[in-house]
Formats: structure tokens, C-alpha cells, sequence
């Protein structure tokens, strides 16, 4: 099978490390790729929203099938354009994407589900916001409603700053805050079947004790000792089926990544957001402990067979993602250094490194190229292990500047 990947990030180095190690894929390309990606892909120049450059290279390659990894390229159709092009995609259509693209869309298919979430109020006038802050109180919850790259949230007590991110969107969506520990489960569907992953709990703050700002994500972890019995099967049940079948009976057919990010809250499990494709960081360490060869659990999404699957396996262990970001992130990232230690990162086998925001440079050097850089991934027999492994191996790591949070896990690992 040749594969071909849509992105430039640490998901898709995942996602490509992941089916580099799998004996069905005979080629393996990347579009654009980064520094990390071209160890294990073919990396091409390609703008990844435009959809006849992608399907273009897609035919010219001879793929197989296209696994489209970001957002932004699903919301601008380029699925959509590689389908019309014969090829099959992991990845839903443009206006399936909606369903992270637009939070007030969201809602709406929630509603119509009868999937539990917050109550919430679309907004599109300070009046409106004013009115809907003061309808459910602090601490208060400010959605962009469009794309945000998972910083578009904030969630404060500070009612001037919920206001003041509220007037800088064009829409957002103003919801009651919902208490309890958060957790993500992907669910892979081809608009009818659905097979949810492993659950993983990811840190969006910048720093430790959850303090600092929202950030794209700052490390990840998975299992959750402490979720409760049959959180899997009751998700299922009452969130994703729930929300395929609907956006099928809408004429609007979602294949490929369903993502749920969930409360578990004192009255019960609710929607917090939807993605419409793999999360980054928590795609890390789900494919860490994934032993199913991904190719073919991709194939059959896309070409609508996830119900002739045999059961997922996974690795009983458990996997670690501490994420390492250049100085200034996620306000005003520093970049174009260059990152050292990387080999010996790797060197005793217990751990991996994903880039994110890296770019090789005319000498070969691996300089900083984003806000976060890399995503150190290790697995053990307990979250304790996987965890000191992942530290041991970001203390190898050097890059001026460079920032990490220490207390990932830490609780899950230590209860």
C-alpha cells in the first residue's frame, strides 16, 4: 500500500512513525513533512489547503489512500478534492469538518442527537456576550466559534477578559463551565460503524499546576487509571454513534477521526468540543500503544469496512508525551535555533522524539521552526515508568530557551 499524509506537525510524524512500522505500507510520503517526518517518509512541497495540489500529488504518486491529519486542510474541502480524484481519504468532507470547524454547528448536531453538553448561547454582539456571561456566571467559557489550532478558548473569572475575547472574535459560542477532569477519546468511523480508541487526558495550560495560558497542548498521557468502568462503552453509546448517525441522517456522511473532548462532571459525561481529526498531543501516545497495524484500520474507514475488523490490540503499558516549546510560546514563539541531543534522546530505545515545529537547514542541522517543537514519547510498564523514561530523555534534549512543563502524569502516576 503507498500512503500518503497531509501535514507537517508531531500528529503526523506519529501518525507516519506508526505506519512506517506497519509490513503493508511498501511507500510512505508526507506533504509538506518536517524535519523528523522526511527519517521516515518521502517528504513533498506541497500547500496542504490547496486540494488540486494535494490530489494532484496524490495521483502522481500512484497513493493508495491519503490520511489528511490537520483541521484546516479537512475545513477547506482537500479531502473532498482527492476523493472527487478517485483515491480513498481517511478524513471527513469539508462540510462534515464543520463539526469542528464551527462550534455553533456543533451545538446543533449535539441537539439533534440528544448528545449531553454544556448549555450555551451563540453570540455575535458585546450585547449578546454581556448578556449571555451574566446568564451562567464565572468562571466564564469564551469559544471562537471558527478554527483556532485549540488556543481560540478561554476560560477565566475575569469578566472583563472573557468580554474582551469575546469582542475579538467575529462569533463565539458562551457556554456554562463544566467541572470535573477532562478526558479525549478519538473514535475512528466510516459513517456508520464507529470503533473507539484507547482514552488519554492531554494538559492545554502552559505551565505546571495547570497555570499560564491555553496552548495547542503541552503533553498527554494514556491509560486513565482513573476513569471509571465502562467510560469507553457509555461514550459510545451516547456521544459519537449518536453523532455519526446524525450528521449521516443530515446528508452530511462523517468518515474518518471523530474526537471527543469530554468532561466527566458531578451530573455526568459532557461534550465539551468535538475535532474532526486526530488531537495533538494525545495522538502520540495513543499510536504508542496501539499493536493493530494502522494502514489497514485507515483503509477501512475510507472505504467504508470498519465492520470486518478484527478487535483492536493494545499494549497493556502505557505511554507519555512531554511536549518541549521555544521560548515565548504560545504568545510570540522564538525560532531558528538549533535543537541538539536528539540522537542520544533516543539512544537506550525506551523513548521516542516526534517533531512538531522543526525544519533542517543547509548543513543538515534540525533548527526550531514553531511554537511547539517537539513531543518526547516514551512507554513502560505503568505510567510511573513511561513517564521517568520521557524525562530521562527531554533532559538529553537541548534548544535555547526551550520550555517543558514537569508534572505531566504526574498525578495519574503517583495516585
Amino acid at each position: 500500500m503507498k500512503v500518503l499524509v497531509i501535514g507537517g506537525g508531531a500528529r503526523e510524524h506519529a501518525l507516519c512513525r506508526s505506519l512506517s512500522q506497519d509490513p503493508s505500507v511498501t511507500e510512505l510520503h508526507c506533504a509538506p513533512g518536517n524535519a523528523g517526518i522526511a527519517g521516515v517518509a518521502t517528504v513533498h512541497p506541497v500547500d496542504q489547503l490547496d486540494g488540486a495540489q494535494v490530489a494532484e500529488l496524490a495521483v502522481r504518486l500512484g497513493t493508495d489512500l491519503v490520511v489528511v491529519g490537520p483541521e484546516a486542510p479537512l475545513v477547506a474541502g482537500v479531502a473532498d478534492a482527492v476523493r472527487a480524484a478517485g483515491i480513498p481519504v481517511f478524513g471527513p468532507s469539508g462540510a462534515a469538518a464543520q463539526l469542528e470547524g464551527s462550534k455553533a454547528f456543533a451545538k446543533d448536531v449535539m441537539a439533534g442527537a440528544g448528545v449531553p453538553t454544556a448549555r450555551s448561547y451563540v453570540c455575535t454582539t458585546p450585547e449578546e456576550a454581556a448578556a449571555a456571561l451574566d446568564a451562567f456566571g464565572a468562571p466564564y467559557v469564551v469559544k471562537d466559534d471558527g478554527l483556532a489550532a485549540g488556543k481560540g478558548v478561554v476560560v477565566t473569572s475575569d469578566r472583563e477578559a472573557a468580554l474582551a475575547h469575546a469582542a475579538a472574535c467575529e462569533r463565539v459560542v458562551i457556554e456554562e463551565y463544566l467541572d470535573g477532569p477532562e478526558v479525549s477519546l478519538f473514535a475512528i468511523t466510516d459513517g456508520t460503524t464507529v470503533l473507539p480508541l484507547q482514552p488519554a487526558q492531554d494538559f492545554k495550560r502552559a505551565l505546571d499546576g495547570d497555570e499560564g495560558p491555553n496552548t495547542g497542548g503541552m503533553g498527554a498521557y494514556s491509560p486513565l487509571p482513573w476513569a471509571p468502568d465502562g467510560l469507553v462503552e457509555e461514550v459510545l453509546d451516547t456521544v459519537l454513534q449518536p453523532t455519526v448517525d446524525e450528521l449521516r441522517r443530515r446528508g452530511t456522511e462523517f468518515s474518518g477521526l471523530l474526537y471527543a473532548g469530554l468532561a466527566l462532571t458531578s451530573r455526568g459525561t459532557r461534550v465539551i468540543e468535538f475535532n474532526a481529526r486526530f488531537g495533538d498531543p494525545e495522538t502520540q501516545v495513543v499510536l504508542a500503544r496501539l499493536r493493530t497495524p494502522l494502514a489497514g484500520v485507515l483503509l477501512a474507514s475510507a472505504t467504508g469496512a470498519l465492520d470486518q475488523l478484527e478487535p483492536l490490540r493494545w499494549d497493556e503499558g502505557a505511554a507519555v508525551t512531554v511536549v518541549i516549546a521555544s521560548e515565548g510560546y504560545p504568545a510570540a514563539p522564538r525560532t531558528g535555533d538549533p535543537i541538539e541531543g536528539l540522537a542520544e534522546a533516543e539512544a537506550d530505545g525506551t523513548a521516542f522524539v516526534l517533531h512538531a515545529g522543526t525544519k533542517a537547514d543547509e548543513d543538515g542541522r534540525v533548527l526550531s521552526a514553531g511554537g511547539r517543537v517537539l513531543s518526547v514519547t516514551a512507554t513502560g510498564a505503568d505510567l510511573a515508568e513511561a513517564r521517568d523514561r520521557a524525562y530521562a530523555a527531554v533532559d538529553r534534549i537541548s534548544l535555547k530557551g526551550g520550555q517543558h512543563r514537569t508534572d505531566i502524569a504526574l498525578k495519574a502516576a503517583t495516585a
